[in-house]
């Protein structure tokens, strides 16, 4: 094999200028014992945690390819819950920052994540229409709820009893029984979305959000406090027409007269509504930790809370009803009377549900997060449409309360998309451009060290010195700003129209500027007087044009600084002699405008890149096409030669930026990560780095490493990588006695559980074969009559020279709790039975009985038909039998006897400090500090 050109790859090295993306939603997390002062948001792939106090980001939570949807904090606040676009969720640690535990179990993305009240289990719902419980502490899933027939919406927990209350947009609102995982309540109340649910006044009270300005009102009544109370259930009407019937059902929500009131757990009636001021569809709906304060928001920027009061304050609101009530009575009643006229007052759910106020922010809220804090202040964080953290606090207890903003994250990213790129010549700073402002960033720290307002940018590029900027305008303007005072120097009125592109003279002594008016510009810096002071300041005068007859897209000096490069609107590249400005070449062939071009460093080549997706390479010596590459899958965006080679880097609007070989016309690597389409791009002068820029908002550094990249291993990589795509996007293997796609199991088939699968089948291969050698030597010595030596398996060696059966036993436990049994299901039966034999030999040794109880009660699940009809398996099954149930209920004796143990101990300690224990010890302290402040309010108000 002949000497194949070595490349350098390059990687993925920070993503920066995202502050939230707006698929998933801003959550509080508590660090450092502190709540209220951090916020996990969704950044792309990553969940970043900002301190709103100092605006800076502390911790990354590292993705791996997926957007994130969904966030949700455990309840003890150590972890967070995040959940992918392709389905999958991850819970983190807020302590390492690592994330441990994966469950994938959906199909598409994760639309809602809840946990339990103790944080035990994780309820989660996805566009695929399923809700999957999982257990968080063995990291597996406990089952799959199927009913609803579009994208969940919203999974609660209610936290007396062990029932889930789901929502979806198939407008109905489910309950499931958790005991036997079946859907026994159905509202069919709403007309369209239920786009939100919580639940309120000690879980007797459901609100929903749906695609109107109401926010419906439930009832709920448990069934021991039905059979309490002697109420009739309403009759049916009699005589009316079964129409008028359906839809009085439909409005209260019980349709359900096929059950018998006996059987329903909870009865639902529907109390009323209250009216938003928003009139389009709910966003979200939310209901803070103490259950006190209901929030919701449209696709405005208004956020509406409500207070939901409790029973003393409706109490009092009602004897003032009814004292006012009395006093008109008196009023009109005729004064001849004696006695007290009847006064009757109605209790309206508007009494009980208050308007607080309304919570106005400075953009579109995409999603929201409140909290308490311990001093009765309400605080509200955004994540904004223009991609932007806000955090808002108020006092409801006053009569009129006023929302301020105490804190914004604004510094880290841009409101709209970055349309321009440029290095600096040192490397070290990179400017990026949008429609409103311009930022200069450190490479080595990511940090933004300053901040210009703009117009809108389209391009731009540092001045020879690094000292000032030049930004192109889409109004046609040339502005220049000075970086060190951080202040626009000039304005300068360049083009008519859109300012598309600027192009530095390879002298550096001016530039080239090209817009939508159909003229190309010459100019010159020069150095004016400054009126303000008494240096000189950088300007620059404009020397010539070159008037066309099409608009101009994209120009480029060569670098002998001899021809000129103009892309026009009618798909052709027109190369001028930049000294007389005569016509040189036309390149003709794109079959839409070339949107992106670049000329190489020795000036042999020009590279075009067009709206129709192609890349063509030209001499331009003669101006001959040399090849033409289909590059992206979308419009070609941008273009850049690396300085001193003859490979360019483009970007697509399909999400990648592909790096090519103009010599060999060889397609080098992809660089995958952004979301969005890609807008532009930039290539340092030394050409180790590459920063992009997307719709998705982010922007992203990629490092040149020394890692030689050799083009069949990459194809081979990306060959790879597909497949793997394709197992898990392959039919699941079907369980006996179950419909095709029907699955009851909560996993889902992934490279991963093959993996597995593989592993063990090749450790019971290896037990095999390791029992068969052990006969023969046994044979061998016999017939020697001495100890004949024998020869160890290098794999059991590397384990420290153990048992084949106990390698068996370790290959399953290095198998992920998660991803266990989906490994199992993949698993041929030929296998089972030696591994019924072997979990026969591991439960009497007693060694992990639980995990292998686990495998064993799922292999007789599964593949019972084939068990108990094989009649070799029959003794192994019984002697099963027998040793499972009493190891079983040693373990459990065990277990029991801890936990006495554990709780003698906590008791003895207490009789020592006679202090309660963690969260006991805790509640005490702040009740104790409640009590001292009233008593200081009371002493106070004596004095």
């Amino acid at each position: 094999m002949g000497l194949t050109k070595q490349y350098l790859r390059y990687v993925a090295s920070a993503v920066f200028g995202v502050i939230g993306s707006q698929k998933g939603n801003i959550v509080f997390v508590t660090l450092r014992g502190e709540k209220g002062r951090y916020v996990a948001v969704p950044a792309c792939e990553h969940v970043f945690i900002w301190d709103l106090r100092k605006g800076e980001k502390i911790l990354i939570l590292q993705g791996l390819k997926q957007e994130v949807t969904c966030l949700c904090p455990s309840p003890d606040g150590l972890h967070l819950a995040v959940g992918y676009e392709d389905g999958s969720i991850r819970i983190f640690s807020l302590l390492s920052g690592e994330g441990n535990v994966t469950f994938n179990g959906h199909k598409a993305a994760i639309t809602t994540l809840k946990y339990d009240q103790l944080g035990g289990r994780l309820a989660s719902g996805s566009k695929d229409t399923d809700i999957i419980v999982w257990d968080v502490i063995n990291e597996s899933g406990l089952y799959r709820l199927k009913g609803h027939k579009d994208a969940i919406t919203q999974a609660l927990f209610l936290q007396e009893k062990n029932l889930l209350v789901t929502s979806g947009k198939d407008t109905m609102v489910k309950w499931w029984d958790l005991d036997t995982q079946h859907c026994f309540k159905t509202m069919v109340g709403h007309r369209t979305e239920v786009w939100g649910l919580v639940l309120v006044s000690e879980e007797k009270r459901l609100i929903t959000g749906a695609s109107d300005s109401e926010l419906r009102v439930w009832d709920i009544a448990y069934l021991q406090e039905i059979e309490d109370s002697e109420e009739p259930d309403p009759k049916k009407i009699k005589g009316s027409s079964p129409g008028i019937q359906d839809t009085l059902e439909a409005e209260h929500g019980t349709f359900e007269m096929d059950e018998a009131p006996e059987d329903r757990i909870l009865s639902c009636r529907k109390a009323g509504s209250i009216m938003r001021e928003g009139r389009d569809r709910v966003v979200n709906l939310a209901v803070e930790k103490t259950g006190r304060i209901v929030a919701c928001h449209g696709t405005d920027s208004v956020l509406e809370l409500f207070c939901i009061l409790s029973k003393e304050e409706i109490q009092k609101k009602m004897d003032k009803k009814m004292k006012k009530a009395r006093k008109k009575a008196k009023l009109h009643s005729c004064k001849g009377e004696e006695e007290d006229p009847e006064v009757n007052v109605e209790m309206s759910l508007q009494d009980e549900i208050q308007r607080v106020t309304n919570i106005k922010t400075s953009a579109k809220i995409k999603s929201f997060d409140l909290i308490h804090s311990p001093q009765g202040e309400l605080k509200a964080v955004f994540l904004l449409q223009n991609n932007l953290v806000e955090l808002y606090s108020l006092n409801p207890s006053l009569p009129t309360p006023q929302p301020v903003r105490t804190s914004r994250i604004t510094i880290g990213g841009h409101r709209s998309d970055v349309r321009t790129l440029s290095f600096s010549s040192d490397n070290i700073a990179v400017l990026s451009a949008a429609a409103d402002s311009v930022k200069i960033w450190n490479r080595s720290t990511l940090q933004c060290i300053r901040t210009m307002t703009c117009e809108y940018a389209l391009c731009s590029f540092f001045v020879p010195g690094d000292r000032q900027v030049v930004i192109g305008t889409k109004t046609g303007k040339l502005q220049l700003y000075d970086l060190a005072s951080g202040n626009l120097l000039e304005t300068i009125d360049a083009h008519d129209g859109a300012l598309w592109s600027m192009s530095l003279s390879p002298d550096q002594r001016g530039f080239v500027s090209g817009g939508a008016d159909k003229s190309v510009k010459f100019w010159d810096f020069e150095l004016v007087k400054d009126e303000n002071s008494t240096q000189k300041r950088l300007s620059v005068k404009q020397t010539r044009t070159l008037q066309l007859d099409e608009d101009v897209l994209c120009v480029s000096y060569s670098p002998n600084q001899k021809l000129l490069a103009v892309s026009l609107l009618d798909c052709t590249v027109k190369i001028f002699y930049v000294d007389t400005l005569k016509f040189f070449l036309s390149l003709y062939g794109h079959k839409l405008p070339v949107i992106c071009m670049d000329i190489s460093y020795d000036g042999a080549l020009i590279a075009t890149g067009s709206a129709d997706r192609n890349v063509k390479i030209w001499g331009l010596d003669f101006g001959d096409c040399h090849k033409s590459l289909f590059a992206h899958d979308d419009s070609v965006m941008y273009l850049q030669f690396v300085p001193k080679s003859h490979l360019f880097f483009t970007a697509g609007k399909d999400h990648k930026i592909k790096q090519w070989d103009a010599d060999r016309f060889e397609h080098i690597q992809t660089l995958e990560g952004h979301h969005q389409e890609i807008w532009c791009l930039a290539v340092s002068p030394s050409g180790d780095y590459v920063v992009s820029s997307s719709h998705d908002k982010s922007l992203r550094l990629w490092e040149r490493t020394r890692e030689p990249l050799i083009l069949e291993e990459e194809r081979e990589m990306e060959r790879e990588a597909e497949y793997e795509e394709s197992v898990a996007k392959e039919d699941q293997p079907a369980v006996p006695g179950e419909t095709q796609g029907d699955s009851y199991f909560t996993g889902k088939k992934t490279i991963e559980t093959v993996k597995a699968a593989e592993r063990i089948m090749e450790a019971i291969e290896l037990y095999r074969e390791e029992t068969a050698k052990m006969k023969e030597h046994k044979a061998i010595c016999k017939a020697a009559g001495k100890e004949v030596p024998l020869p160890t398996n290098p794999i059991l060696m590397a384990y420290g020279s153990i048992s084949p059966s106990a390698y068996v036993l370790e290959i399953f436990k290095g198998i992920r709790s998660s991803e266990l049994e989906e490994s199992l299901l993949v698993l041929p039966f030929s296998y089972v039975p030696d591994i019924l034999k072997l979990f026969n030999e591991f439960i009497q040794l007693g060694s992990d009985v639980e995990l292998i109880c686990r495998c064993l009660f799922f292999l007789l699940r599964i593949h019972f038909g084939q068990i108990t009809s094989n009649q070799m398996l029959v003794p192994v099954i019984e002697k099963l039998r027998e040793t499972t149930i009493s190891k079983v209920s040693q373990v459990r004796d065990v277990i029991g006897f801890n936990m006495a143990g554990l709780d003698y101990l906590k008791r003895e300690c207490e009789a020592k400090s006679e202090v309660m224990f963690f969260a006991d010890a805790t509640s005490h302290l702040e009740e104790k500090k409640r009590k001292r402040k009233k008593r200081e309010k009371l002493i106070l108000t004596l004095t």
